[in-house]
């Protein structure tokens, strides 16, 4: 509890700060207060930076948060929130936030997250085993989550997390947690095909998979949709083609998906298809019969997955 000032510093200064920060280390705070006698959040984060000084010796520069830019080193990121004068202080373990794999610095117009990209492929039923597609692969996050699932590789293996700047990190026992994830890596792969008809966005995506690790089993093309070549095989095909907001405002996107719904129908029969779209209009437009599997927000939108099988011939 903490219902003043000089209580607040007082029981901060106890906490062992010495476990997650060294002293001078520069930090982020985010201090929220509800229906507390302490509600001004700006007090309460001049109070907790006292706080670290008194336990540390040292005081301790602070920045603003930061997780838009994920090619940064973020400071160490404090939060503490007041709820009925109960005061709860927290430490991030991640830096940058989770659905940063380490692998995207390169990105296309409106870019899926990487977490999502992973949602969209369990949420197609896709076995990991059998051919995928994606006709709009942008920057690539479709078809390089497909190849870590694959592959059962751990999302952000590459990328760095704030624990490892933490005193006490063991960087031996990380490095053993890793070699033991290694020992499950599979070795069979199957076609993973990704095309744009936009060259730079190709060429981005070569560039993300390459720092994810995984360019060699990714075969990407620039080329138009109906230029698409699918294995014999039978697969899924997986995508997030444009809205038609933002990106292509003012543009009539009920050709492209009608196109997209011909040249399923004419060169992947049987196949099964789930496709991203923010417009069930549009997704109308494609001639297949899609059920909605998963629907959420992305960059402001509510979007919805369409899933199903494209008929045979």
């Amino acid at each position: 509890m903490a219902r003043s000032f000089p209580e607040l510093v007082e029981k901060a200064s106890r906490l062992p700060w010495e476990r997650f920060l060294t002293p001078g280390q520069p930090v982020a705070l985010r201090v929220t207060c509800h229906k507390s006698k302490l509600y001004h959040s700006e007090a309460v984060a001049e109070r907790l930076l006292t706080a670290l000084e008194a336990r540390l010796g040292k005081p301790s520069p602070r920045l603003k948060p930061s997780d838009e830019d994920e090619t940064e080193h973020p400071p160490q990121l404090l939060l503490a929130r007041l709820v009925e004068d109960k005061c709860t202080v927290s430490v991030d373990s991640s830096g940058a936030l989770l659905h940063r794999r380490g692998y995207r610095l390169a990105a296309a117009k409106a870019p899926l997250r990487e977490n999502l990209a992973a949602a969209l492929l369990l949420a197609s039923g896709w076995d990991a085993q059998s051919p995928l597609i994606d006709p709009f692969c942008g920057s690539g996050t479709i078809p390089i989550e497909a190849a870590l699932i694959a592959r059962n590789l751990p999302p952000g293996q590459n990328r760095r997390f704030s624990f490892m700047d933490w005193p006490n990190f063991d960087e031996s026992l990380w490095k053993t947690v890793l070699a033991e994830a290694a020992e499950h890596f599979s070795a069979k792969i199957p076609p993973i095909l990704a095309s744009d008809r936009d060259a730079g966005a190709v060429r981005m995506a070569q560039e993300n998979a390459r720092r994810a690790g995984v360019h060699h089993l990714i075969q990407f093309d620039t080329q138009a949709v109906s230029a698409l070549h699918p294995p014999v095989r039978k697969g899924w095909v997986v995508t997030n083609p444009p809205y038609g907001v933002r990106v292509s405002e003012g543009k009539d996107l009920r050709n492209l998906y009608a196109q997209l719904g011909n040249v399923l129908r004419s060169k992947c029969p049987d196949w099964r298809v789930a496709i991203l779209s923010s417009d069930e209009f549009l997704l109308g437009h494609t001639g297949l019969k899609l059920e909605t599997a998963l629907t959420f927000n992305n960059g402001g939108l509510r979007v919805r997955l369409g899933c199903g099988q494209v008929p045979a011939p």
